[in-house]
């Protein structure tokens, strides 16, 4: 069976085609600038070269329509015919509180998801455009939806409560919710199956860093607790996403700077994190490079970031009656080999002890921990795309 997944952005659309025999991906791409001046559509056949097309694309069923056409294309294509998809599974980042899992999608599903368009203004329409433009262009293939929010909807409600109102919850829904989910649940497996340890008995600390981070309390294979909230802004210092701050800074900028409430929320989503503590980049690469040319900002920067995650490690840590492994995963996890090393040494008092050369690796499956160290720490890249594809094989054959 051939899977399409489908992760649709504001602007962009990135794809993979996974022949679910062996779970290889054969073809994927991306197309960018979706009704923007500029748009092309990326495409690269696994073992050939990347193709680009440049082409206008007034929306994102112009843009689906064009990968469709170059995934079958007769001499850049990988496979003869659409009717060798057997499904689509799409990355839906907002899920509410109505789902607790991936669906196949029907009438009744793209209503919720709709439904939760007030909470997820930002993410959830575009995802809805790809869903709608693959039933007009591929109306008898199934299609599944897997949500960002789903893995998270086991934390208990102590956990996901907001010391609020509590009608702002029963009206408005108003809770954590945690993102990142389809990562921290495929490394979750990734890390039973690497321990030999039950996926219902393992305890993780998974730590998705990236330009976005989050980390999450894992307790008997279940999330427990995530660092991000009701939107994907509260938690660690991002790219330029600022995390935990104190909610009164907010109506002060508004009166000091005489800044509108969606001022500031640009501000805090687009402004701040790494890029608005150094002034030089949201990259962590670059942030590396002019630390290491002297860059004072650009050191505090990954500094405040570090100690974050350390903070959050430890806070959830007492989540947990045992802890069997730190999972670092995501472009920061999976690359930095610094910033793990200096995670590590920070939770030296926990009786965390770093190999220093079994950390020497970076976007590979590795356990990097000390031999005498009291908790097991692990690189395991993540793979959402994959977990998307074997839960839309799961649902589509059953």
């Amino acid at each position: 069976m051939k899977v399409l997944v489908i992760n649709c952005g504001s602007s962009s659309l990135k794809y993979q085609l996974l022949d679910m025999e062996d779970e290889k991906v054969i073809a994927k791409g991306l197309a960018e600038r979706i009704g923007i001046e500029g748009a092309r559509v990326k495409y690269e056949k696994i073992g050939d070269e990347e193709i680009v097309i440049e082409k206008p694309m007034e929306n994102h069923k112009v843009a689906i329509d064009i990968v469709l056409n170059t995934i079958q294309d007769p001499e850049h294509g990988a496979v003869k015919s659409l009717d060798e998809i057997g499904a689509i599974g799409h990355r839906v980042v907002h899920g509410g509180e109505a789902f607790a899992e991936s669906v196949l999608i029907n009438d009744e599903v793209l209503k919720a998801i709709k439904d939760n368009v007030e909470i997820a203004p930002l993410h959830n329409p575009p995802n809805i455009m790809g869903i709608e433009a693959v039933t007009e262009l591929m109306p008898n293939t199934p299609q599944v939806a897997c949500f960002d929010t789903a893995f998270h909807q086991t934390i208990p409600a102590e956990n996901y409560i907001y010391a609020l109102p509590y009608e702002y919850y029963e009206n408005h829904k108003i809770r954590r919710y945690g993102f990142h989910g389809t990562s921290h649940q495929y490394v979750t497996e990734r890390a039973s199956d690497i321990l030999g340890i039950d996926l219902d008995k393992i305890n993780l600390v998974t730590c998705h860093l990236g330009n976005g981070a989050s980390i999450t309390a894992v307790k008997n294979g279940k999330s427990n607790d995530t660092t991000m909230g009701f939107t994907p802004l509260e938690g660690l210092i991002m790219g330029t996403r600022c995390g935990d701050i104190d909610p009164a800074i907010i109506p002060f900028l508004m009166e000091k700077e005489n800044l509108s409430a969606d001022e500031v929320n640009n501000v805090m989503n687009k402004k701040s994190g790494v890029l608005g503590i150094s002034g030089v980049s949201s990259d962590f690469r670059d942030l590396d490079q002019a630390a290491a040319e002297g860059n004072e900002r650009a050191q505090l920067a990954l500094d405040a970031f570090e100690s974050r995650v350390v903070k959050s490690i430890g806070a959830y840590l007492t989540q947990l009656d045992h802890c069997d492994g730190i999972v670092f995963t995501a472009g920061v996890g999976e690359n930095s080999i610094e910033t793990r090393a200096h995670i590590a040494q920070k939770l030296a008092s926990l009786g965390v002890t770093l190999d220093e050369e079994k950390n020497n690796v970076r976007g590979k499956e590795a356990i990097f921990s000390g031999e005498d160290s009291s908790i097991r720490l692990l690189v395991i890249p993540t793979n959402e795309e994959l977990k998307i594809a074997q839960e839309t094989e799961r649902l589509t054959q059953n």
